[in-house]
């Protein structure tokens, strides 16, 4: 018996796709598609590291209002050639963005910084875009060690060797008057993770490499003046929110901003110089009369589920305990 969907791609329209490196090296990428036409889309950028791809072209005030695939993958920038398959792909398939000459596919993603788990020197490429364009489907979304979320990592006030281990989640509200509004993150942060919902710390920095124990960030940030233990621009945490209310490129802008909120209210701290937090934002639906900001404080509901269930649903790795294995 299936699973009822309470994921982004319970949204009709929405297709998920993850692949992996071979060998069972801990890096991948994930691809969100969505209808041939392509959708309007938003973006923001919290971070102040952040690595993006095609990001431009979704300023409400530039030519192009829709995009056809957005992308997350890890291998920092190396993983940004994971665009160049999305857009190969669906070329294939004849979608994108008419110029008179050809179709043009407008894409845009997100990478994270997971070097520090994949040292192989081996990336997510546009050959792996590909693939997981190949294997999207609408079927509930996988989450936990999956896609881009394989290498993720959280907790790093101390550097990875004190982190563990972060994941790909998503989720998805339902109202009672068929607004549907979804998320799904990749959760690479810096930060350690706070269940509002639970009330307590369900991942972070460990007290030593081997110790089960959290020191709790948001303690250990009123002892220190600065921040030290770890280069900058290695955390992350990306995502993309979704609706089937129909809004333009300004309002999904405004959208992902209030997205935001998710990540604060599950990520201590959140949006630090060493993080590239970002949140695109899209409309796969034609439901009217929808007010923008009841859109985006459902967006953030769904982005903190989101960052809590890639958590929860991630496995250990050598090294990197997971949730379901720390001492509280």
């Amino acid at each position: 018996m299936n699973r009822p969907n309470d994921t982004i791609t319970a949204i009709p329209g929405i297709r998920v796709g993850h692949a992996h490196l071979k060998d069972g090296l801990p890096s991948g990428c994930t691809v969100v598609l969505v209808p041939p036409e392509g959708v309007p889309a938003g973006v923001d950028i919290r971070g102040g590291a952040p690595g993006t791809y095609g990001t431009d072209s979704l300023a409400p005030v530039n030519l192009v209002d829709r995009v056809h695939g957005i992308f997350f993958s890890g291998g920092s920038a190396f993983g940004l050639s994971v665009g160049d398959g999305v857009r190969r792909f669906l070329a294939e398939q004849n979608i994108g963005f008419e110029t008179g000459y050809a179709r043009v596919p407008i894409v845009a993603g997100a990478i994270i910084f997971d070097l520090g788990v994949n040292k192989s020197g081996i990336y997510p490429d546009a050959q792996l875009g590909w693939e997981a364009c190949r294997r999207a489907t609408n079927d509930p979304c996988r989450e936990g060690n999956v896609g881009a979320g394989l290498g993720a990592t959280v907790g790093k006030l101390y550097g990875v060797a004190q982190g563990m281990k972060g994941g790909l989640g998503s989720f998805c509200i339902s109202t009672d008057y068929g607004l549907l509004v979804g998320a799904l993150v990749v959760v690479n942060a810096f930060g350690d993770i706070w269940d509002p919902w639970s009330g307590c710390f369900i991942a972070g920095c460990r007290k030593k490499p081997e110790s089960l124990e959290l020191v709790h960030a948001d303690q250990v940030l009123r002892k220190v003046p600065r921040l030290r233990g770890f280069p900058q621009g290695q955390n992350t945490v990306v995502g993309v929110v979704a609706t089937n209310a129909y809004l333009n490129k300004t309002q999904l802008t405004k959208v992902a901003q209030m997205a935001h909120d998710g990540l604060a209210r599950t990520i201590i701290p959140a949006h630090t110089q060493y993080d590239g937090d970002t949140i695109f934002a899209i409309s796969c639906g034609d439901m009217s009369d929808v007010e923008t900001s009841v859109v985006g404080a459902l967006a953030a509901e769904a982005v903190a589920h989101a960052v809590i269930r890639a958590v929860k649903k991630a496995k250990k790795l050598p090294g990197l305990p997971a949730a379901e294995d720390i001492t509280r």
